[in-house]
């Protein structure tokens, strides 16, 4: 019996080749439930356990995430009620709107970026970079997320009680535009769950399996992995879309 199977032909170099395939296309940073999903966007059906079983036999694996930067100072000023209440799902977009700042270190220096994500397709809105962790950093990148808005939008956002939140300015911004704060409870990361696994997987897949020349080339390529985070990264929660073509997909839906 032995020695008949392994005359047998191996049925799996094909899958194993797509899968070695999308894995490199993705630099390492897809896991078994996103290549299988990727396979099924290729014409591939198969189980997900069974491509869980061929990359750990390839040695195949995802990048471990790591903490990322905390902007408690106490209370400084005003905190905003916990309305988000972990309910992470949104109907629309614009509906609801997470935030925080995370810390990068480089060529001896510390960068720190800002982002707002859409909760209703995981989608990185917009984004600043700066080398410290000022106020302007958080304020000009809410100036750029109201220019997506339409007049009738008016999302929540939903931070932890870092103290760029707490500032008299944010609130005036917020209030000015309409627009419901919400905060994290002292000291509980799962309030914000969404937005630190963003900056876990950010890290993963772009920190570590890149190498930079300077500076100004860790922005370049920052920018290249968010427009791919954003277009071209797929989601199982988004049946195998990427936050843009999720969107996409659910405006024609609608219409």
């Amino acid at each position: 019996y032995l020695i008949k199977h392994l005359d047998r032909p191996d049925q799996d170099v094909e899958l194993k080749k797509m899968i070695q395939t999308i894995y490199q296309e993705h630099q390492g940073r897809y896991g078994y439930r996103r290549i299988r999903d990727e396979l099924i966007n290729r014409g591939q059906k198969v189980n997900h356990k069974k491509v869980q079983r061929i990359m750990k036999a390839l040695g195949l694996k995802c990048m471990v995430r790591v903490k990322k930067y905390r902007s408690y100072r106490g209370t400084v000023n005003k905190i905003a009620p916990n309305i988000l209440a972990r309910h992470f799902q949104a109907d629309r977009p614009n509906e609801k709107w997470v935030t925080d700042i995370t810390e990068f270190k480089l060529f001896g220096q510390k960068l720190y970026l800002s982002p707002i994500l859409d909760l209703f397709n995981g989608e990185i809105i917009t984004y600043t970079v700066g080398s410290r962790p000022v106020y302007s950093l958080v304020s000009t990148m809410l100036h750029q997320a109201f220019n997506r808005l339409n007049e009738e939008e008016k999302p929540m956002i939903h931070s932890d009680q870092g103290w760029h939140y707490q500032m008299k300015q944010y609130r005036h911004a917020l209030k000015k535009r309409g627009i419901t704060q919400s905060m994290s409870r002292k000291g509980n990361c799962y309030d914000n769950a969404v937005i630190e696994n963003f900056f876990g997987i950010l890290k993963s897949e772009f920190l570590y399996l890149k190498k930079f020349e300077n500076i100004e080339h860790f922005k370049q390529e920052l920018e290249q992995y968010i427009d791919y985070y954003n277009h071209t990264r797929i989601k199982t929660k988004l049946k195998g879309m990427s936050p843009i073509q999720y969107r996409t997909h659910a405006s024609k839906a609608v219409s």
